[in-house]
C-alpha cells in the first residue's frame, strides 16, 4: 500500500484569528484555508511549542520542547550556528528512512553552519563555498530557502549546501521600528538575485515544481513560508484586497499560496491520498499593527490574550487544520490540546511505529483525533514558552502561569509588575478563557500540582 504524501505549510506569525473560519468576527476572508478546515480536521486548541519562531520549529522537526536545548530564549539569527545536533533523528530523516522523498523550501530558521575565511572570526563568512550544516544534513533530499526570518541578514538563496549567488550589494530598511514599519527589514549583505518582495512567490513556485518532481513517490514537503512576518510585502496583486491594511493584504497572499498547493496537487492527482497540514509557528506579531486593523473590526488574535512573544494565549495558540481526504474525516473539529511537537509521534504511530521518548519525549501521537475520535484527551498536560524563557504549564481547565507578567511583549511587560503582586498566574481556561482573572493564591491544591509537573518535565531532560 502506497504511503500518503505529506506537505506541511507553516505559516511565518499568523494570529488564530486571522484565519476566517476560525473567527466569526473577521474582517479577512482566507476561502482557500476554510476550504481545508471543511474538508479535513480543525484543532481549535492547537498550540506552538513556543511564542516564537525558531523554537516552534525546533519541535516540529525533533518533537522536543526547545528550552531542552542550549537556545533557553529568543530565536536564532541568520549566522547563528545549528540548533539540532547533526546525529538527532528529524520528522525528514525518519520519513527518508521510510522511503520518502523529502524536501524543504522556505524559512529554516534553525542555524546554518556557514564555511568561514578565518577560522578564528566567526563573521569572515565565505560565501563562495560549501556550508557544512543545512537541512540537507538532517533528513532533507533537497533544500532552497533562506538562513531566518526575511527580516534578518544574510539576504541570500542556499540551494541545498551552497549559496545561489554571492551577495554583491547592502540593503535594509530599518526605518520606524517602534512606528511599526511594516517592510522593516534589517541591514545587510544581499545576493545579486534576491529581492525581498519576490522571496515568497520564488518559494511558492519551487513547491509547484517539487511536486511535479515528486509525483510517482511518497513525498514529504515541508513549506515554511516567510509571511505574513516582516517584512510585510503583499504583491501589487494584493495590495487593497483585504480591505484592512498590508499585513492584511499579506493574509490572504498566503491563503492563495495554500491554494495553489492544493490545486496542484489535485491537478496531479494526488490530493486525495495527501496530508496537507496548514498551521503557524506562533501569534501575531504586533508589527501588524493591531490598533490599526481594529479600525476594521479585526483582531489576529481572536478573543486571546496577548500576541507573538507572550505567555499568554495570543501567544502560543495557533491554526491547525490537517486536510487527509483519505484518512481524515470531512468537517472534523477538536478542542482537545495538541501542541506542534506531536507531528513526530503521529507520523512514528501512522506508520507502525511506537513513540520513541528517547528521541522526541515532547511528542504525543494525535492519530486518534484523525481517526475520528475527536474529543480523546491525547495529552495528559502541556508547557507554553515566552520569548524571555518564561514557562506556563495547562494540565486540563488549569493554566499556571510561572511568572507575574506577559512574559513578552504585551502588558504588562516582565519587570512592570509591582513587588506586592502576586509571583505567579493560574486561570481556569473552562470559564476564563481570555486570561482576565488570576486565581493563584486561591487553589494552592492545584497550583501545587501543575508547579511540580513542570518542575519533573524540566527535570526530566534527556
Amino acid at each position: 500500500m502506497k504511503q500518503p504524501n505529506i506537505v506541511y505549510i507553516l505559516a511565518d506569525d499568523m494570529g488564530y484569528g486571522d484565519v476566517s473560519c476560525l473567527n466569526e468576527r473577521s474582517a479577512l476572508h482566507t476561502p482557500h484555508i476554510d476550504a481545508m478546515h471543511d474538508a479535513g480536521l480543525s484543532c481549535t486548541n492547537a498550540h506552538a511549542s513556543s511564542a516564537v519562531c525558531t523554537p516552534s520549529r525546533y519541535s516540529i522537526m525533533t518533537g522536543r520542547y526547545c528550552w531542552r536545548t542550549r537556545l533557553k530564549n529568543g530565536v536564532l539569527f541568520g549566522y547563528d550556528e545549528p540548533l539540532i545536533d547533526r546525529d538527532r533523528e528529524t520528522v525528514a530523516s525518519y520519513l527518508k528512512g521510510k522511503g520518502y522523498k523529502t524536501a524543504c523550501i522556505g524559512k529554516w530558521h534553525l542555524g546554518f553552519e556557514w564555511s568561514l575565511k578565518d577560522e578564528e572570526d566567526k563573521q569572515s563568512i565565505d560565501y563562495e563555498k560549501p556550508l557544512k550544516d543545512t537541512p540537507v544534513h538532517h533528513g532533507f533530499d533537497y533544500f532552497y530557502g533562506i538562513a531566518g526570518s526575511l527580516d534578518m541578514p544574510p539576504y541570500v538563496y542556499v540551494e541545498n549546501d551552497r549559496v545561489t549567488a554571492v551577495p554583491d550589494r547592502i540593503c535594509g530598511d530599518e526605518s520606524g521600528v517602534d512606528g511599526l514599519n511594516k517592510g522593516y527589514f534589517r541591514t545587510g549583505p544581499t545576493g545579486s538575485d534576491f529581492v525581498h518582495e519576490e522571496v515568497l512567490g520564488n518559494f511558492t513556485q519551487r513547491v509547484l515544481d517539487t511536486l511535479d518532481q515528486y509525483k510517482d513517490d511518497p513525498f514529504f514537503i515541508y513549506f515554511p513560508l516567510t509571511a505574513p512576518h516582516t517584512p510585510i510585502l503583499p504583491t501589487e496583486k494584493y495590495r487593497g484586497r483585504s480591505g484592512t491594511n498590508a499585513y492584511g493584504d499579506f493574509v490572504l497572499m498566503c491563503d492563495d499560496i495554500v491554494g495553489m498547493v492544493n490545486q496542484k496537487l489535485e491537478k496531479l492527482g494526488l490530493l486525495e491520498d495527501t496530508i496537507v497540514v496548514f498551521t503557524s509557528d506562533n501569534g501575531c506579531s504586533p508589527m501588524a499593527n493591531f490598533p490599526e486593523l481594529a479600525q476594521y473590526g479585526h483582531n489576529p488574535s481572536y478573543i486571546f490574550r496577548g500576541h507573538k512573544a507572550d505567555i499568554y494565549e495570543g501567544g502560543h495558540r495557533i491554526p491547525y487544520i490537517i486536510q487527509w481526504p483519505k484518512g481524515i474525516k470531512a468537517g472534523s473539529q477538536s478542542d482537545a490540546t495538541v501542541c506542534l511537537s506531536d507531528m513526530y509521534a503521529t507520523l512514528r504511530e501512522l506508520h507502525g511505529d511506537e513513540p520513541d521518548s528517547g528521541l522526541s519525549e515532547d511528542s504525543v501521537s494525535n492519530l486518534p483525533l484523525w481517526q475520528g475520535d475527536t474529543q480523546k484527551e491525547v495529552r495528559e498536560s502541556i508547557i507554553h514558552h515566552s520569548i524571555n524563557g518564561s514557562f506556563s504549564i495547562r494540565k486540563g481547565r488549569w493554566k499556571l502561569v510561572a511568572c507575574p507578567d506577559s512574559g513578552g511583549w504585551s502588558l504588562p511587560r516582565p519587570g512592570t509588575v509591582p513587588e506586592d503582586e502576586p509571583k505567579f498566574q493560574l486561570y481556569d481556561m473552562a470559564t476564563d478563557i481570555r486570561e482576565r482573572r488570576n486565581l493563584y493564591g486561591t487553589m494552592p491544591e492545584v497550583e501545587a500540582d501543575l508547579m511540580s509537573l513542570l518542575q519533573w518535565h524540566k527535570d526530566n531532560n534527556v
